[in-house]
């Protein structure tokens, strides 16, 4: 059941720099995060990637048994992130749609903390395995 359910993630809410938080098919999906106050508080759960879920996918690509390097492509496929907005961080949220523009905060604590987190517990900074992967 993991599996089946790890699989719709993928194909609606996965994106390379978090998940988004609406799947873009649902007639309530807003692709941009942006405008005025209203309307840009009226979208961060309407289809806004959150960098911080990454985590959390990548804690159940490893509990079902996903290979080392399909897991490590979540990390490598972040990683172009890290040279925009505020060099060597990860942004808050983003746009739903293709490019993913970084919206928010440009340096949000908890998207820092999961990427550092996974990377650090799956030893995902390592391109060869090791004994103890």
């Amino acid at each position: 059941m993991a599996g089946a359910i790890l699989k719709i993630i993928e194909e609606k809410l996965y994106t390379p720099v978090g998940l988004r938080s609406l799947q873009q098919d649902d007639v309530h999906y807003v692709n941009m995060h942006g405008g005025n106050t209203f309307k840009r508080d009226s979208s961060y759960h309407q289809g806004t990637v959150w960098s911080w879920l990454l985590g959390a996918y990548v804690d159940s690509l490893i509990k079902t048994g996903t290979e080392k390097p399909k897991v490590r492509k979540v990390i490598d496929d972040l990683t172009y992130h890290l040279s925009e907005g505020c060099i060597g961080s990860v942004s808050e949220i983003f746009d739903g749609d293709v490019p993913h523009y970084p919206r928010g905060c440009i340096a949000q604590a908890w998207g820092v903390a999961e990427i550092l987190r996974v990377i650090k517990d799956y030893n995902l900074n390592k391109k060869e395995s090791t004994k103890s992967d």
